[in-house]
Formats: C-alpha cells, structure tokens, sequence
C-alpha cells in the first residue's frame, strides 16, 4: 500500500501540497511514483511562471509512461528544485521529501477543494 502523509492535500492527479504560510510546496505521491515505476525525467515550469488552480505545469517520464502535472492551486512559481531536475530518481526514492515546485498562492480557499489524507487514501485503493 502506498503512504499517504498526514499534514498534506493532495489532488485527485495524485500532486501533494505542503502549506507554508502562502506557499504551497508541490510535489508527487508515493502512489503516483509506484504507479509509474522508475522515473527518468521531470520537466518543470520556470521561476515567475503563473498558473491556474488545473492547470498542466510539467511532466514526469518514467520508463513506462509520461504523465501531466497538474497545479494544485493557482499562483506564481518562486522556487524550482533544481535537485530533482538533475536527479529525477528522488522521486521514487523520496516521493514526500522531493518536492517539485513551490508556489505563491493567489487564493488559499483553494486549497479547501483539496482532499485530505483520509480522502486520498480511499481514491488510492
């Protein structure tokens, strides 16, 4: 079974969200890394790029498949780590400790449309 972390939302394409304060710390699930197998690429947005709440803002490549990111919530990227751009294996290793993308948010009453851990849990079964 795959760990589903309290302290997190977590959307429906399997993104994880860390709130810090106006930051969401953005992220894939354990269940997303395990479903893909070995992970190979990550392609992520630039710094002050914009997005929506749904919005597609990158990619994960594994050697079976490729699959859309999508932004959890909507907002400016301040941060990109580079770590996982140059070591796309952290996210099979690490899947909670390798985040994607920090995001500015616009609007944290997005974030109530999230799920809990509780809720994620039950879509991953």
């Amino acid at each position: 079974m795959s760990q589903v972390l309290e302290g997190l939302l977590y959307s429906e394409s399997h993104e994880w969200v860390k709130v810090e304060g106006n930051i969401a710390v953005i992220g894939i699930s354990d269940y997303a890394q395990h479903s893909m197998g070995s992970i190979v690429y990550v392609d992520a947005p630039d710094v002050d790029d914009e997005f929506s709440q749904g919005e597609e803002f990158g990619a994960v490549e594994s050697v079976k498949a490729a699959s859309d990111l999508y932004c959890p919530v909507s907002g400016t990227v301040v941060e990109v780590n580079e770590d996982v751009l140059n070591d796309s294996t952290l996210l099979n290793k690490d899947p909670y400790g390798a985040w994607i993308i920090k995001v500015e948010m616009d609007n944290e009453d997005e974030l109530k449309s999230l799920l809990s851990p509780e809720a994620y849990a039950e879509i991953c079964k």
